[in-house]
């Protein structure tokens, strides 16, 4: 293997904004930022969500960001700041490496992921299940 995924979120972290939770936490309520969520559905409906974030599963992103894609969503042309997280915060590291590397400006991602989020006692909500 020529890089392994250490490798992969050490070089994306080299490049990338990162918040604490803390620094996080602040921008929450900040109409000019809006929280990416990038884990899976299934993540969403078992260990909650951050209030307002929008969910954009990482393996759609490179065509939900491109304006140029048929699966575009508007919530990313739109002028804010975007922080992204997921899990533990090596996927997020990765997708907002992409998606600065794409073009999107003003993205960076939170550092330990939602589960440092949930253990700082952020405010979490449930994800209601759709089955």
């Amino acid at each position: 293997m020529k890089k392994g995924y250490k490798q992969l979120v050490d070089e994306a972290n080299a490049e990338i904004k990162t918040y604490s939770v803390a620094e996080a936490q602040v921008k929450l309520a900040d109409a000019n930022v809006q929280f990416i969520d990038v884990r899976d559905i299934r993540e969403l409906e078992r260990e909650g969500i951050v209030p307002g974030a929008y969910h954009a599963p990482r393996g759609m992103i490179e065509f939900w960001v491109d304006p140029d894609s048929p699966y575009f969503k508007p919530v990313f042309g739109e002028k804010k700041e975007f922080i992204l997280f997921c899990a533990a915060g090596w996927r997020s590291a990765l997708t907002t490496k992409t998606v600065q590397d794409m073009g999107l400006e003003n993205v960076a991602h939170i550092d330990g992921g939602f589960t440092a989020w949930k253990a700082a006692g952020a405010p979490v909500t449930i994800k209601e299940s759709k089955k």
